[in-house]
């Protein structure tokens, strides 16, 4: 089967199913094997950066050859299990549909006044304190994680997946999940995390950049501001810890018309961080129904471009 086949039936179990329950998932194994080999190479080597590299380097090589040997052994019983093993395997890498599941129950909360289920329901997203938060931050707290993972969680996997086929977003997978592992600046990861960090760094630097790119389009196909997304975009982009994003971010608050970023609270510890956007108007429960379309439009945006240049290279 085509990758291009495999690529859309594997979006569209994705926009139907989510992620499962009841299906043991690949980031959770992959978050397993992640600390079996911090634990084995912080025993082994006594540098905290050169055991962190090894850790990466160890579980990249086990994701790509569990992932090879699977879709190879498939392919060798049978093409179409090969083909149903390829797309199981992007199916999992996919995160559209749990996104805007986790973010509508914030809104369904705060829908039904219930802050303290809100802040509990916007914890399962976001890694800073919530027990603390007021509606507004509780908004703002779940805009932010759309605009975010919908690059690094919905846009990046799948175009490695256009790059690389199932084995690229498998892969970026791992990297994503070592980074969410690993990647915290506290004394534990500061030096063992370096390497996950530097490496989610990298990979999602064109994912980042193109999601934005294609917001304000998605803003003006949903009604929202288009003009207002690419003007903040161009000005706020830097004005975030991270390289990435505050692409997506910034391009988000624009096309929103909403101010995001500000001080955020981890572990009782404020952590004060620029603005992105103008408070041209508060942020109120909706912009979280509105940030879940706009990702969905700018995943079909890229969904439709990435299929649109494989059937053109196909046919040329």
């Amino acid at each position: 089967m085509p990758l291009e086949y495999q690529i859309v039936t594997a979006a569209v179990l994705d926009l139907l199913w989510g992620d499962p329950r009841w299906l043991p998932h690949p980031v959770r194994l992959i978050g397993r094997l992640a600390l079996g080999a911090e634990t084995w190479t912080r025993g082994l080597i006594p540098t905290p950066r050169l055991a962190g590299i090894i850790a990466v380097l160890g579980v990249l090589a086990a994701v790509a050859g569990v992932g090879w040997g699977l879709i190879a052994l498939g392919s060798a019983l049978h093409p179409r299990l090969g083909d149903a093993l390829s797309i199981l395997i992007l199916y999992t890498t996919l995160a559209a549909r749990d996104l805007a599941r986790h973010s509508g129950a914030v809104h369904e909360s705060l829908a039904d006044g219930d802050l303290a289920e809100a802040r509990r329901r916007v914890g399962l997203i976001v890694g800073r304190d919530t027990d603390i938060l007021d509606e507004q931050g509780v908004i703002r707290a779940t805009v932010e994680s759309v605009a975010e993972n919908a690059a690094d969680g919905v846009i990046a996997p799948l175009f490695l997946a256009f790059l690389g086929g199932p084995l690229g977003a498998f892969l970026y997978k791992a990297v994503n999940t070592m980074d969410s592992t690993f990647g915290y600046k506290n004394e534990r990861y500061r030096e063992f995390g370096w390497a996950a960090a530097r490496l989610d760094d990298l990979v999602n630097y064109l994912p980042a950049r193109l999601t934005a790119a294609c917001i304000p389009v998605a803003a003006l196909l949903t009604g929202l501001d288009a003009r207002n997304a690419i003007r903040i975009l161009w000005r706020d982009r830097h004005r975030h810890p991270s390289p990435n994003s505050g692409f997506p971010e910034a391009a988000t608050a624009g096309a929103l018309r909403v101010q995001l970023g500000g001080t955020n609270h981890y572990f009782g510890k404020p952590s004060p961080r620029p603005t992105m956007g103008d408070p041209l108007r508060p942020l109120t429960p909706r912009d979280i129904l509105r940030a879940n379309r706009l990702m969905f439009a700018t995943y079909a945006l890229i969904l439709a471009g990435g299929l649109t240049l494989m059937l053109v290279a196909g046919g040329s």
